[in-house]
């Protein structure tokens, strides 16, 4: 009996490391996304901007629909069509400041997609290009703030003109 106690300790300690080791086999790390060429997607608008419009908003939420109409303008081509699937890539929200003639003066993630850089970086360069935007004349400046629905295609919606999901 007391050869069994002296052989308990290595035992348990032998069924603790292979449980961690088991476990530590367990986790996952998500696949590589491709880059968004890769994908049949091209970056940036599809069309250079128009000379500036104008927004008559009166708000930052009603100016929020003539900034993501722009946008669909512009990546009409990468719009994801129809009710997006209940798993999406990535979602992002992003600040946006306009100022009076349609230029992006800043951008701000309120809550960035941190497990898709390129993600981030696409939208950034997207807001970017799409400049100038409807000039905010009731206004003066805007700072407005949008979701972004990401597919894993690399298309998008934004949820202010979203289509839904399933």
């Amino acid at each position: 009996m007391n050869k069994d106690l002296k052989r308990r300790p290595s035992l348990l300690a032998t069924l603790l490391s292979s449980l961690t080791a088991f476990l530590a086999s367990c986790t996952s790390t998500p696949a590589p996304t491709p880059p968004l060429a890769a994908l049949g997607v091209k970056p940036g608008p599809a069309t250079a901007p128009e000379a500036t419009a104008t927004s008559g908003a009166t708000s930052p939420l009603s100016y929020r629909r003539d900034a993501a109409s722009h946008l669909y303008k512009l990546n009409s081509a990468r719009i994801f069509k129809g009710m997006l699937p209940p798993q999406l890539y990535a979602i992002g929200v992003l600040q946006v400041e306009v100022d009076g003639q349609g230029q992006v003066s800043s951008t701000h993630w309120m809550r960035a997609p941190s497990h898709a850089p390129e993600v981030i970086a696409e939208i950034e360069r997207t807001v970017r290009q799409a400049a100038p935007y409807p000039a905010p004349v009731r206004l003066g400046r805007v700072t407005y703030t949008d979701t972004w629905l990401w597919h894993s295609s690399g298309r998008f919606q934004l949820d202010t003109l979203t289509e839904g999901q399933l």
